[in-house]
């Protein structure tokens, strides 16, 4: 039998992952949030892959407490996630998947487009997927990651935010109100650069963000999570003394 896979949080992500990884053969073991994780480590200790199926808020008490031995086999997944998300546990080479569709309670899966994965267990989470028919790629480097993290990371903050205002889809907010879409993703660019200390190709991150806009043009902009997010995302700026007037704008009719 195949070693298992220990997946911490059993919500809607988690469980789709548990049905891709039991179609390759792949046992599982499910942890909810808040276990024990040192309790489980006994009972577990050389697991092939531990998956961290937890949403983002809840996602560094889970680090918090992760048993170092399993540091090797740590996979991600979460939304807004960036390397100082998990250096600062001192996990050094992590499976790392961008998740491009979504899961909601009592619906199937919705793919907007290929999920990038990179890692030492990237094919497992590949093979997993493949089994599902979601489609996937193997990334060849952590710059890729990097990049594709961030492309995640300004489609998110910038159909959230701008959500705010819209309050539609994406395609309303691209083709109606684009300046906006551009005002905010510049100001999330600027965000992200100085929260991982590098530059990017703007050009080709708005490439992304279209991109994705036009694999679900019907998602709705704006959920539950939209004002939080611009709330972190000011309080990013105001550590960093970034200006990024327009979401101080929205942030004065919103917050």
């Amino acid at each position: 039998m195949k070693k298992p896979a220990v997946i911490i949080g059993m919500g809607e992500m988690g469980g789709v992952f548990a049905r891709g990884l039991l179609r390759v053969g792949i046992p599982v073991y499910p942890l909810l949030r808040g276990s024990d994780l040192e309790q489980n480590l006994g009972e577990i200790p050389d697991p092939q892959l531990v998956l961290v199926a937890v949403g983002e808020k809840d996602l560094q008490p889970v680090l918090d407490d992760f048993p170092s031995q399993w540091h090797n086999r740590i996979a991600l997944l979460q939304n807004e996630l960036l390397p100082r998300d998990w250096q600062r546990h001192q996990i050094d080479n992590p499976t790392v998947i961008s998740v491009w569709f979504e899961k909601k309670k009592g619906q199937d899966y919705k793919i907007l487009v290929p999920s990038p994965i990179f890692g030492p267990h990237a094919d497992i989470l590949a093979s997993a997927l493949d089994s599902m028919d979601i489609p996937n790629a193997i990334l060849s480097n952590a710059e890729e990651l990097l990049f594709q993290l961030v492309r995640k990371n300004v489609y998110i903050l910038t159909t959230n935010i701008a959500g705010l205002i819209t309050h539609g889809t994406v395609e309303d907010l691209w083709d109606n109100h684009q300046q906006l879409a551009r005002d905010v993703a510049s100001d999330v660019m600027d965000i992200q650069e100085w929260l991982t200390g590098q530059t990017f190709d703007r050009d080709k991150l708005i490439e992304g963000m279209v991109e994705a806009i036009n694999g679900d043009l019907e998602h709705k902009c704006m959920g539950r999570s939209a004002p939080a997010r611009l709330a972190n995302a000011i309080a990013h700026a105001d550590e960093a003394n970034l200006p990024v007037t327009t979401l101080r704008d929205i942030a004065s009719k919103q917050l």
